[in-house]
């Protein structure tokens, strides 16, 4: 009940596999604090409880996005029509850092949520639908298999493996790659039989440097657009938002990217800039630019990841294949 912007009471839950750790904070700054088992009967239990406390009140829910165990306590607070939001835990460690606060315990967590989510009111969140859901799922689990595939790839190079080791890396390397090819191909056969899904994948293609996988990635990863209010928002969410740290008049860092975003976006998108960087009119002038100004290599790879994702957010928006001429005038 009620919006975020009229949220007087602030829910802070710390989310664990078994448990949620919940803090009420108020208007007067009070905090009420009570554990609840995180199933379903604790979320029906959470959610009684935060009513009874702040009785007829708009209260904000917010905690950190931990995967399959926030996902369900944020689906039932939504379901029963309350603002809820998903933060990354990157930005509420920030702000905890930035109010001072050292105690690490789950009570102190779900408090330093609650003044998170009072002092920055994070965005409600909005739960993917269920073609997403899936599509979501299985690209996780193609990274995942991927990851193991790179780690076992690594223990190849051991000078000390036996030949029978050796084999059984070999055979499992095989079993990897084999599986996450399929759960790939798994993943964009829900793309093609969503309509919606395959329309966006088409635009993001159309983007040099963006190629099937990448493209799946971000129709998981990134919110539909008409969640996002614009590009720099989109690059924001993946964490490729520029941070520059200044203190006085003489103390002055590297600006630097946030990385305060989801970092499996983030990951997917390095290796396709370097693509795009070689191949794509837009990205390939503006890395050759910010080198030529004499940015460090590094920082011009992130510039462009951040540009790429704006690049995506823009034909998804404007539902236009990718120009270059239109793209370098918006962004470039």
């Amino acid at each position: 009940m009620g919006n975020a912007s009229t949220a007087s009471h602030f829910a802070g839950i710390d989310v664990s596999k078994a448990t949620l750790d919940a803090g009420l904070l108020g208007p007067g700054g009070a905090t009420r604090a009570k554990r609840f088992a995180n199933d379903a009967r604790g979320h029906a239990a959470l959610l009684a409880w935060a009513d009874r406390h702040a009785p007829g009140a708009a209260v904000h829910f917010c905690m950190e996005a931990t995967g399959p165990y926030s996902a369900a306590i944020a689906t039932f607070l939504h379901g029963a029509g309350r603002v809820v939001s998903v933060a990354n835990p990157a930005r509420v460690r920030a702000h905890m850092r930035a109010c001072g606060q050292a105690n690490k315990t789950d009570p102190a967590d779900a408090r330093a949520i609650a003044t998170f989510c009072r002092d920055r009111r994070p965005r409600p969140w909005v739960p993917p639908s269920p073609e997403v859901r899936q599509l979501q799922g299985l690209v996780r689990r193609r990274d995942d298999l991927r990851r193991m595939a790179a780690a076992e790839k690594a223990r190849l190079d051991a000078p000390d493996l036996t030949p029978a080791a050796r084999a059984s890396i070999a055979r499992a390397l095989r079993f990897l790659s084999r599986e996450a090819d399929r759960v790939q191909a798994e993943a964009e056969a829900v793309v093609a039989a969503t309509p919606g899904l395959a329309a966006d994948c088409e635009l993001l293609e159309s983007v040099k440097g963006v190629g099937r996988q990448t493209a799946t990635t971000v129709l998981a990863e990134l919110p539909p657009v008409g969640q996002l209010p614009s590009a720099e928002s989109a690059a924001a969410y993946c964490g490729l938002a520029p941070s520059e740290f200044t203190s006085g008049k003489s103390v002055r860092k590297r600006t630097r990217l946030s990385k305060a975003g989801n970092a499996r976006l983030r990951a997917a998108l390095y290796l396709p800039t370097l693509t795009a960087i070689r191949f794509n009119p837009v990205l390939k002038a503006f890395f050759e630019r910010l080198v030529a100004a004499g940015k460090p290599r590094m920082q011009a790879v992130g510039a462009c990841m951040r540009k790429l994702v704006m690049l995506c957010y823009g034909v998804l928006k404007n539902r236009a294949p990718f120009d270059p001429a239109w793209s370098s005038r918006k962004i470039g």
